[in-house]
Formats: structure tokens, C-alpha cells, sequence
């Protein structure tokens, strides 16, 4: 039990450490052995626990999706019963979801915005394949919604439409720090990952249903 304790903690030092620093430095130049320099491990416990590093970056990441996913699951679900609903409220069905990720770690949604932006910017294939193949059902929902939100759209529109979506977040998630800096150095206020996610979700919404 008490090997058992210490191989838990190990690995979830790994984990933190490599996550501080993809989130800061991006995971194409995080090497495995500046994670575990700081994490003051030796590389066979890295393989040990995680094989590679891909597999690291996946478990890493999956931390926050395993609450997020199915948390945005069931937002989908309950607004999939109302007869009528707008863009806005299903794109709205990702705000609590990603909110209550700062209760599973410190600053948990603007680390995991940065964590999916550097997964997309950094040209991590092995991520997305990852993201929508664990994940197909809850992503699988949410494309259905929007498409009863806007029956209209064609699939080729909706196809660029969901592209430039993917783009904007992407940008604002791996930009997330320096767009913090330029609203204090420029407007006086002061932004957290609510104040990205207010802004964002309205913007986004009125793209995708635009006419």
C-alpha cells in the first residue's frame, strides 16, 4: 500500500510539473528532460508511468477533460429538452463546464484553455485524434445542437463555420496571458477566465447562426 501511495504521488508530480510546463513553454519545446529535472525524477519513471512523451501529453490534458467532457454532456442534454433555443445558449453549455475546472485545480479553466490551445498551435495531431475519438459522443451532441439551432446551414457551411470556431479559441486560448496584458495595460481591467468566456461565447454564437 505504501509503494502503492509513493508511485501515485510520483506520478502525479510528473503530471504537474509537465503540465506548468506545456501550459508555459508549449509541448513541442517541453523536452522530457526538463520535466524531469524539475519534477526530480529519473526518465525510467516517466516511462514507467506514461511510456512517451505523446502519451504524457494526452494524460496530462485528460485530467480536465474527464470532468469537462461529460460536465459539458449534460448541459447539452438538458438544453436538447427545451423545444426552442438559440446559438448562444448552446455555445453558453460550455461556460459552467469549464468554470467549475478552477475548483478541480488552481486557475483550472484558464490553464486548461492555454493546455488545448498549445495542443492545437503546437501541431499536435496525436491530440486531436485523442480529443475527438475518446470524446466523439459529447462532441458528436454538440454539433447536433447547433445544427437544430440553425437548421438552415448547409453541411459545407457548417463545416468553415465550425472551422473559424475552432480558430478563434485556439488563438484566444493560446493567447489567453498576453490578452490578459493588453486589457489591463489598455482598458484598466483586470481578466479572468470568466471575463474570456463571456466575451467569447457571444461572438462565437453569432457567427456560426449568422444567415
Amino acid at each position: 500500500m505504501i509503494e502503492m501511495t509513493q508511485k501515485n504521488k510520483t506520478k502525479d508530480k510528473i503530471l504537474d510539473v509537465a503540465e506548468s510546463l506545456f501550459a508555459e513553454q508549449g509541448f513541442n519545446d517541453t523536452s522530457l528532460r526538463a520535466i524531469t529535472s524539475k519534477a526530480n525524477v529519473n526518465l525510467a519513471s516517466v516511462n514507467y508511468h506514461f511510456g512517451d512523451k505523446k502519451t504524457l501529453v494526452r494524460a496530462v490534458l485528460d485530467r480536465y477533460l474527464e470532468a469537462f467532457m461529460p460536465s459539458v454532456g449534460e448541459e447539452l442534454l438538458t438544453l436538447s429538452q427545451k423545444d426552442n433555443y438559440s446559438m448562444e445558449e448552446v455555445f453558453s453549455c460550455l461556460k459552467k463546464p469549464l468554470l467549475q475546472l478552477n475548483d478541480l485545480r488552481p486557475h483550472g479553466a484558464s490553464r486548461f484553455m492555454s493546455l488545448v490551445g498549445r495542443g492545437y498551435t503546437d501541431v499536435q495531431g496525436h491530440l486531436r485524434w485523442f480529443i475527438t475519438t475518446r470524446y466523439n459522443e459529447v462532441l458528436t451532441q454538440f454539433t447536433d445542437l447547433i445544427v437544430k439551432a440553425n437548421p438552415n446551414l448547409s453541411a459545407e457551411t457548417l463545416f468553415w463555420r465550425l472551422h473559424f470556431t475552432l480558430g478563434t479559441c485556439v488563438f484566444t486560448m493560446a493567447s489567453s496571458q498576453a490578452l490578459s496584458e493588453i486589457a489591463i495595460n489598455d482598458y484598466g481591467q483586470s481578466v479572468d477566465s470568466s471575463v474570456v468566456i463571456n466575451q467569447l461565447i457571444p461572438y462565437l454564437a453569432a457567427g456560426v447562426a449568422a444567415e
